[in-house]
């Protein structure tokens, strides 16, 4: 049994939303109670102790799209990459890393990817992966590294044409493998894996890809697909497709739904939101990327005013999801000219949709401190100058939280990183290891040695 106690507690609960001197107590995968830290120690006398050092104790945080495949990308020039449009960024840089990631660099990936979020306070990843030099098994490798370091992850695969079909079917077989596995695994309680069924964009998408895509998940899980990042899904509509929406060609293969998040949907049309509406599915917001690529900043304000469910992911340009609520916020204020918007909606992505997705996807109470629900805690190291309290916690989070600002991560009650250093794994070990495997990578896309 844990105690996490000598803070402040921001439990992201309406019936006992903070606590000035709170404590956690985890008996197992759950939370067991949230109360004053003197009550719960008398309680639970013989709890290890897990020194919040008068920092905020808070739940975990959910990152509801990012992308494994990018995270030994870090520091890296190709040779020849001078992208002038988004395409050309896919074409001179992500494809040629996705490209060359052997099963060895997807698990390189993935350990640079998960222990990073971890360091940055997040418990939770939903991450679309492409590595088209070895796609089989490829998500079972991810998945081995998420469940060794100890991280929550719905993964999918990235399904595309771009290829050719022996490549697409291989990418069809491996969503449906995992997905049908990772549902396996719940039914006998495992909380900790689940699975989307990945596909690319509409405009890398055929109609006949869309269709195996839909007959090989056959209802097992939701999709998760780029729709409208850059003008190419418009354009190709517009030129290939008969000039039908890319929203409306998901929905013409059944591929909408409850289930079902669409990343970024910068370029939707009124009526494709209507539809996006009118099937329940979600959308998730990647501000930093989205501005980066220069592809625009999304409609998050219309998406709510429609009642559009909107999450907040980071594309893999970062892991820290409180940098993306900080940009979220001025990208948006910038593109309405008014500095009077996107606060409840940024808090809202962040702190009630981010969470209510990895719920449903993990059947189990997710980023509440409150008994139930599962033990993701982050202890937050973060000096106070001016008054804390309930009434601007989010205030705090805005203007003066940061991933870094994270010192200890218990995900479903293990206590995976303490004191800012991680517990039971090597990291040293991991580290070198995946620098060798970065190495190869860079070395072969620039055809040099490092």
């Amino acid at each position: 049994m844990l105690l996490v106690a000598n803070g402040r507690v921001v439990t992201r609960d309406a019936d006992n939303a903070y606590l000035e001197h709170g404590a956690v107590a985890i008996d197992g995968e759950k939370i067991c109670e949230v109360g004053p830290e003197s009550a719960l120690a008398e309680k639970y006398p013989d709890a290890e102790y897990v020194d919040a050092h008068g920092g905020v104790i808070m739940p975990g945080l959910v990152n509801c799209h990012t992308h494994i495949y990018s995270g030994l990308a870090r520091g890296l020039s190709i040779k020849g990459c001078d992208p002038h449009d988004f395409l050309e960024n896919l074409e001179q840089q992500w494809w040629k890393i996705d490209r060359a990631l052997t099963l060895d660099g997807t698990r390189a990936s993935a350990y640079a990817t998960v222990l990073d979020s971890i360091r940055d306070g997040v418990t939770t990843i939903f991450d679309h992966h492409a590595s088209y030099r070895e796609v089989p098994g490829s998500l079972f490798a991810i998945k081995d590294v998420c469940e060794e370091v100890g991280i929550r992850a719905c993964l999918c695969y990235e399904t595309s044409d771009r290829d050719g079909a022996e490549k697409r079917d291989q990418a069809i077989a491996e969503n449906a493998a995992f997905a049908r596995w990772a549902a396996d695994a719940r039914a006998q309680g495992n909380h900790m894996v689940a699975a989307m069924f990945g596909g690319h964009a509409t405009f890398t998408l055929s109609d006949e890809t869309m269709d195996k895509m839909a007959e090989a998940n056959d209802g097992v899980t939701g999709f998760h697909i780029h729709v409208c990042e850059g003008m190419n899904d418009v354009w190709d509509s517009r030129e290939r497709r008969g000039g039908i929406p890319p929203v409306e060609r998901l929905l013409q293969h059944d591929l909408l739904g409850p289930r079902t998040m669409l990343g970024h949907c910068i370029h939707v049309t009124p009526a494709e939101m209507d539809i996006i509406k009118e099937t329940g599915t979600h959308v998730v917001n990647n501000p930093e990327s989205n501005m980066n690529n220069a592809v625009g900043i999304a409609p998050v304000l219309e998406f709510y005013r429609r009642g559009i469910p909107v999450h907040l992911g980071t594309d893999a340009y970062t892991h820290d999801m409180l940098e993306s609520l900080k940009v979220f916020i001025i990208a948006q204020r910038h593109n309405a000219g008014m500095p009077n918007v996107g606060w409840v909606e940024d808090m809202t992505m962040l702190f009630q949709n981010n969470p209510a997705m990895a719920s449903a996807y993990f059947g189990e109470k997710i980023g509440v401190l409150a008994p139930g629900a599962v033990a993701d805690v982050i202890v937050m190291d973060y000096p106070v100058f001016t008054p804390f309290s309930a009434d601007n916690v989010d205030g705090h989070m805005l203007f003066g939280m940061m991933g870094k600002n994270c010192r200890t991560t218990i995900i479903n009650g293990r206590v995976v990183y303490r004191d800012r250093s991680f517990v039971g794994i090597d990291e040293e070990r991991i580290n070198a290891w995946t620098l060798e495997q970065a190495k190869r990578l860079w070395g072969e896309l620039n055809g040099t040695t490092y």
